[in-house]
């Protein structure tokens, strides 16, 4: 077996950003190194640091920031050994994209909306290759066939927007691959991907580094899903790696309190508990005491409920009244697609196909599926804000459907809605506390803006926000205490009726943990029933009463968490099951012996 040098070692990096006080260090003197043919996870929370050391590397920093420290010495196939912080733009365009790749978080805000896939592709390639565009053409097709597109010259035609998230991201991929680079940098490929989705790209992106020998830089915050990809972790908490080690010493054995809280903070299939730690129940202030030796700890390795003292908690029993507050019947959404010549036909889409289901007061109800199964379109038929084609829903004893929209729009002070992403659903020249207000203005909820503004500080108090928030703008929060605010908007007008559309969809385990404590202890406060739209299962095991499955438009199968996780009937429902990454020891040893494999097969 021959020794490699390391195809990158990053030695003493440190970057720092400018602040009123001086300047912040982003991240603070790390090293490490990543072999070829090697996956390297680097996990934290959004904060810690792991896309701002990624992004160092191809000296893709914002202009604030400024490496203060630190090299990065880069094997590299065609200049040999180099300091990639010491490249000028000039010698670094010869690397990005061919030699060092680079695959971002969300994808339809890395593709230019108005060039067709296939183009963006083909121009990386003409870029790099000395190639023709026929060459180029030809290679993209090709590589879309690799990342398993369906369709591959209809792909290189379509626009992003005609292509679901996980086909952008395969998009994606195909680009970073086109010039066989030799590492591939990951930043949260997988984050808001539903279940089957993520555990395609996983595969595929295992696949195509044993395939290529090429070494893999992946970025995440969810260690259930770092397991089932890297070699090797590093854990970063403020800028700092505070664990290093394989994915089999991190799962089995974690030594750092942080590591330990990551691990805890993820909901799982096999979840028992009323409250979700989080990662303050396990580093507390400074230096944590041992997880053995941590009270939370035992209440919820044992499975018993807890609440916010971390005190045993009575699992909250949801009442059998007679009458459902919500009752749904044969509802249909059917969407148009006009053709390009006036005189063919129009293609007719059903988005939701004849759903029927009830809903009790004080309920709630998880609806889960796939991108493109109709749960977000039904969610919004049901408050009207997509009209639909045909069927009824009564809410509170009333049709809906014989409704005018002027009445619609009084019913839904009843009847509020929370959408997935909370920047996007908040006007950024607005400061949080008016736009909090604003839904309490309109529908003439007490007597003035006094009285108003104090039932806001209620409610900023409530979603555990400050009264200083008030006079804040969006930008100036985070993604957990932005969903916060939507939460305390949708709570302004005291309904009776949530609906929660993958509020937690794209936030880190432990914000999560905090969002879902936080509904679950309103939802008792405030006696709400509950929608929860969401494509996690483990997710809606820990926060539903029954679980409605969603394929096609259609509700497949539906019943208790219990009853669909233990024992799933239909096909689709036991398909999603068999996608969810697996945070099991004996599985994750299983998979790291497979790698093992490859890695020693490159070696000799």
């Amino acid at each position: 077996m021959t020794s490699f040098a390391p195809l990158l070692q990053v030695n003493d990096l440190t970057i720092e950003f400018p602040a009123q006080q001086g300047r912040v260090k982003a991240v603070t003197s790390i090293s490490f190194a990543l072999q070829r043919g090697e996956a390297v996870a680097i996990v934290g929370e959004s904060g810690s640091g792991k896309t701002i050391t990624a992004l160092s590397l191809m000296q893709l920093l914002p202009a604030a920031a400024q490496i203060t420290s630190g090299t990065a010495e880069f094997q590299s196939p065609q200049a040999g050994p180099v300091d990639l912080y010491q490249l000028s733009q000039k010698q670094l365009q010869k690397i990005r994209g061919k030699e060092i790749s680079v695959i971002f978080q969300e994808p339809m805000s890395s593709l230019n909306p108005v060039i067709s896939c296939g183009k963006q592709v083909a121009e990386a390639l003409l870029i790099h290759l000395p190639i023709s565009k026929q060459e180029a053409y030809q290679r993209t097709i090709a590589l879309f066939e690799l990342v398993k597109l369906p369709l591959p010259e209809k792909i290189f035609r379509s626009y992003p927007h005609e292509l679901s998230g996980g086909q952008k991201q395969r998009v994606m991929l195909a680009m970073a691959m086109s010039c066989d680079p030799a590492i591939l940098i990951a930043d949260e490929p997988t984050t808001a991907l539903d279940v089957t989705v993520q555990a395609s790209i996983l595969k595929l992106l295992n696949e195509l580094r044993q395939e290529k020998e090429m070494a893999l830089l992946f970025i995440s915050h969810d260690l259930s899903v770092v397991a089932q990809v890297a070699d090797r972790v590093l854990v970063m908490y403020q800028g700092q790696i505070v664990e290093e080690g394989t994915v089999q010493q991190l799962f089995s054995d974690p030594q750092h309190p942080y590591t330990k809280a990551l691990l805890a903070c993820r909901p799982t299939m096999k979840t028992n508990v009323a409250v979700l730690p989080t990662v303050a129940d396990f580093m507390g202030a400074g230096v944590s005491p041992p997880l053995e030796n941590n009270p939370f700890h035992h209440q919820w390795a044992s499975g018993s409920a807890v609440d916010n003292e971390g005190f045993n908690a009575v699992m909250p029993q949801v009442p059998t009244p007679l009458e459902p507050i919500l009752t749904v019947e044969d509802l249909h959404v059917t969407f148009t697609r006009h053709r390009n010549f006036f005189w063919q036909k129009k293609e007719l889409s059903k988005a939701v196909n004849g759903v029927s289901f009830e809903v009790f007061p004080q309920e709630t109800i998880a609806l889960v599926g796939e991108s493109g199964c109709g749960k977000t379109t039904l969610g919004r038929a049901l408050v009207r804000l997509i009209e639909p084609t045909s069927g009824k829903v009564v809410f509170n004893g009333q049709d809906w459907s014989n409704l005018s929209n002027q009445e619609v729009r009084k019913q839904r002070e009843d009847f509020q809605i929370i959408f997935q992403d909370p920047y996007a659903s908040l006007n950024p020249l607005m400061k949080i506390g008016d736009a909090i207000m604003e839904p309490m203005q309109v529908h003439k909820v007490l007597k003035n803006d006094r009285e108003r503004k104090q039932r806001v500080l209620e409610l900023l108090e409530t979603v555990n926000l400050l009264p200083e928030h008030f006079n804040r703008y969006p930008h100036e929060f985070s993604g957990g205490q932005q969903q916060r605010i939507c939460i305390a908007r949708a709570l302004a007008l005291e309904p009776t009726c949530i609906i929660c559309d993958e509020i937690v969809s794209a936030l880190d385990v432990s914000v999560q943990a905090q969002v879902l404590n936080l509904l679950n202890r309103l939802k008792q406060q405030f006696n709400l029933t509950v929608l929860f739209i969401t494509h996690d299962l483990a997710v809606a095991k820990f926060m539903a009463d029954r679980v409605f499955v969603m394929d096609k438009g259609e509700i497949v199968e539906q019943g208790t968490g219990q009853e669909i996780f233990t024992h799933p009937k239909h096909p689709f429902t036991k398909a999603l099951l068999q996608a969810i990454p697996s945070s099991e020891v004996p599985d994750i040893l299983a998979a790291q012996r497979k790698r093992n494999t490859f890695k020693a097969s490159i070696d000799e």
